[in-house]
């Protein structure tokens, strides 16, 4: 069984092979929590990252969100994303489901400039695109607010995966 004193014994390189992708194809929220070594416990971690990633300006935020793919329609996913959508069943859309995705998808991209984003883990795909249909009508900075809410859910329940992989090595 693995203890954060092996996390904290890490090199920076494996640290971000670990914990680099928790906030999709973002490795600088790790970059910036492996210079906060040594952690007290996992929680320590967890808060220590959230907390980087809420500290960060509108600018960079929007780069992070810009980082998702966009839902049911991704050719190229992360492991992560790819797993989280198919648990959620958006891998397995019948053609009018794909074509609504992809109809939103694009609507929602011209409208705020990011891809909708949801904390799919423990939804399904009518409760997704029902919140799609509903938050496409939401104003850009609500929705900004919104989508930086639904990335740190995303974020929590990797890391929270990671972690729980890790101490069970």
């Amino acid at each position: 069984m693995r203890t954060i004193d092996n996390i904290n014994d890490l090199n920076k390189s494996d640290f971000l092979s670990i914990f680099g992708n928790v906030f999709e194809k973002t490795e600088s929220v790790a970059l910036e929590a492996f210079e906060l070594k040594p952690f007290k416990d996992f929680d320590d971690i967890i808060v220590k990252m959230l907390n980087i990633y809420e500290r960060y300006g509108k600018d960079k935020i929007l780069e992070i969100l810009n980082s998702h793919p966009e839902l049911a329609i991704a050719k190229k996913l992360t492991s992560e994303s790819k797993s989280e959508q198919a648990s959620a069943k958006l891998n397995e859309c019948s053609s009018n489901e794909y074509e609504e995705f992809k109809k939103l998808n694009l609507e929602y991209k011209k409208k705020f400039n990011f891809p909708f984003i949801i904390a799919v883990k423990g939804k399904v795909k009518n409760e997704i695109l029902n919140n799609f249909r509903q938050r496409i009508s939401n104003d850009v900075e609500g929705e900004f607010l919104e989508a930086k809410k639904q990335v740190k859910k995303i974020a929590t329940f990797r890391l929270n995966e990671i972690i729980n992989k890790w101490k069970n090595l």
